[in-house]
């Protein structure tokens, strides 16, 4: 996949959406391609230095904490270390940022702060956008 780019918008904040966002992003990244992940709203819970420590699950879906443990599944925690490790561009929303009173030191090292500017500049050329 060289000389492919990927763009993600992270904008929900559960396990799912985690698994979901870091997958992609790190498979993508694992098979060359550039890839930038735009965290807003809910979505900055994701790289937040304690929340992504323990994200919730939807109701009634407890039972994946084991399925994941059994399936030898990556904590969120390991998934955000890989994709630093990776260079995905980690990109925290400033306005949502500002809403919620949250610093760039709230959040796991290596990030950027940017608005939405920043991540249309960023995604204004890739081949895939995705929004989780």
């Amino acid at each position: 996949m060289a000389d492919t780019k990927v763009a993600i918008i992270a904008a929900n904040g559960s396990m799912f959406d985690a698994y979901k966002v870091f997958n992609v992003a790190t498979a993508a990244a694992a098979s060359d391609a550039e890839v930038g992940i735009f965290f807003t709203f809910e979505g900055l819970n994701l790289i937040h230095k304690e929340a992504h420590k323990n994200l919730p699950l939807p109701e009634g879906k407890e039972h994946f904490h084991e399925g994941f443990q059994k399936a030898n599944v990556p904590s969120i925690e390991e998934l955000v270390s890989m994709a630093k490790e990776l260079n995905i561009k980690l990109i925290a929303c400033q306005m949502t940022m500002d809403v919620m009173n949250l610093e760039k030191d709230d959040f796991v090292e290596g990030i950027e702060v940017g608005g939405a500017a920043t991540f249309i500049e960023y995604a204004k050329d890739a081949n895939m956008s995705l929004t989780f």
